[in-house]
Formats: C-alpha cells, structure tokens, sequence
C-alpha cells in the first residue's frame, strides 16, 4: 500500500514549471530519498505534500488524503523537520515537547521520546546549549509528537559532523522500524544509498531517475573498473594480452570488467609486463557518481538546445 501517490503532478509560477508532470509513490512503511541539485524543483513538491503549497494540476495523495484540501486532517498525521530546524533558544528539550505536546493535545512522555532520539540525557538542556546534531534531534523529536505516520525530513544532516551524522541515520533506521514511512530529502547522495529503500532523482522539474539506488546504478552507471596507477604502456599490454578495453589518463590506466575473473588475469598481465606500476583497485558507480552524471548531461542537452546555430 502507498503511503503517498503522485499523479501528473505540475505546479507553475507564470510560464515557468517547477514542477513538470511528475510520478511517484511511496510504499508504506519505507525510506523514500527524493533527490536533485539546488532549483530542481525538491522544495517545492515538498510543501505541496505537506498541504503548505497549492498545485496547478495532477492528483497527490497522502495517507488518501487531498493534501491541500484535507490539509487539517492530514497535519494530525505527519510530521515535519524543516531544514536548519530552529527553537525558541532558552528552552529546554522537554519543555519543547510539552510545548508541542499542547498544540496536539497528546499525553507522549517528553524522557520516552528523547530516548528514541537519543536525546534523554539533554532532557533539562535549553536549546541554544545544543550541538548542531543534537538540535536536529530535537527536531526530529518535535516531529514525532504526534506519533506520525509519515515523517518529512529536509536536509536533516546537512551541516553536521559526521559522527552527528550517522547518529541521525540510527534515529531514522529506528524510525522505518517502528513502521512510520519517511519521506527524506538530502544533498548527501551516500546518505540515501545508505538509508532508502526507493529513490527519485529531479531536475528542472522532471524525474529522471527512480527506483531502488541498486536498480538506478545498474540502469545509468558504469561497469565495474579497475583502476592502476602506472604508464600509458600498461593500456596497449592489457589490450593485445587479454583483449580488454583500457583507457589511460592522468597517470592512470582504466579497465572495464566483464567478468570477475579478470581481477586476476589484469593483476597476472600487469606483473608479467615488467612495467612499473603503483597502486591497483577496483571501482563501481555509486549513487553519487549516477547523480553527477545524470544531472550533467541533463544541464548539457539544455544547453546545447538553447544555444544558437
């Protein structure tokens, strides 16, 4: 079952589709990554999920619901921690929570929901004594308050230290455990290899890529390499021996693999050679690498449509 449904999705300002006709869903339950570089137009389909943004056409549901026509019962059911989450700064963390606890009329335990941040032990610690990763963890407490079905994360790492970092990822691990659905955008593309279930890339307002981060590196990333550190010879060898491609570059030679096997065959050809050579690994397309390139060549077609004959 989807948590969220995304149809046809378009949202103008004037002439102008920052958003573009995009499909989605989000199965129930999973870790969605929704990803793409500055103007993609990430925001903005955010807000219209959250019910804080209006669309010009298509259909969006979330949890079944219209979310800017069934917006108040929807905020009942989500939760949201905007980017660079901000608080009142001489508060503590559990009169945050009561605070919040007010607002939605719920009985949650401030220590019990600290804890499952990870929180318990700042529980009498006003804000502005926080570390940037502890007050994203008061956020992501804030956004649980109400016991969400669905958790809207923005950029909840970004600018934090990598040792904060990865203790927001426990958090949210804990979090699709306890069967809420998380929605999460974020600039860090290792973070949603590490985390999503599913993933869809935007750029100038149209998906280009989803699915899981294995299937979207299989279907736009590169074959497995090697990489060895060494002369331009050690290229035209690899290719009489053994028949492979390999390129050279920048003190490098690259060999694209076809098989496993030909780990030990390139080491075997590269030794028997005689030819120096220095350091040796192999090398798969990451998320990361899938993204950049995707994104380039996108930005690289506009550009050559736009420029002149």
């Amino acid at each position: 079952m989807a948590a969220i449904e995304v149809e046809g999705l378009v949202k103008r300002y004037g002439p102008l589709a920052a958003v573009d006709g995009i499909e989605f869903a989000v199965p129930s339950g999973s870790i969605f990554a929704f990803l793409g570089p500055n103007g993609a137009g990430k925001t903005t389909t955010t807000e219209i999920l959250e019910g804080l943004r209006r669309r010009s056409a298509g259909t969006v549901r979330v949890l079944g619901l219209d979310p800017w026509t069934e917006g108040n019962a929807l905020h009942r059911r989500i939760g949201v921690i905007p980017q660079d989450f901000r608080f009142f700064e001489k508060i503590t963390a559990k009169e945050a929570i009561e605070y919040y606890r007010t607002l939605f009329h719920t009985e949650v335990d401030p220590g019990e929901l600290l804890a499952k941040v990870e929180l318990l032990d700042k529980i009498h610690a006003r804000y502005d004594t926080l570390s940037g990763g502890q007050k994203q963890k008061l956020g992501l407490a804030l956004a649980l308050t109400n016991d969400p079905e669905i958790c809207f994360l923005d950029e909840p790492t970004t600018g934090l230290d990598p040792h904060a970092r990865r203790a927001i990822w426990a958090v949210i691990r804990g979090l699709q455990r306890d069967g809420k659905t998380v929605f999460l955008t974020t600039h860090y593309l290792e973070e949603a290899e590490l985390l999503a279930d599913r993933v869809a890339i935007i750029h100038h307002g149209k998906i280009i890529a989803s699915g899981t981060p294995s299937e979207i590196i299989q279907a736009h990333g590169q074959e497995e390499r090697i990489s060895i550190e060494g002369p331009g010879a050690l290229a035209t060898v690899l290719h009489d021996r053994l028949g492979l491609s390999a390129l050279y570059a920048e003190g490098r030679v690259e060999v694209a693999l076809t098989d496993k096997r030909d780990v030990l065959r390139v080491l075997n050809a590269v030794e028997e050679s005689g030819l120096p050579w220095q350091r040796f690994q192999t090398h798969q397309d990451t998320l990361e690498d899938v993204f950049v390139r995707l994104v380039g060549r996108m930005d690289e077609g506009a550009l050559k449509s736009e420029t002149p004959p």
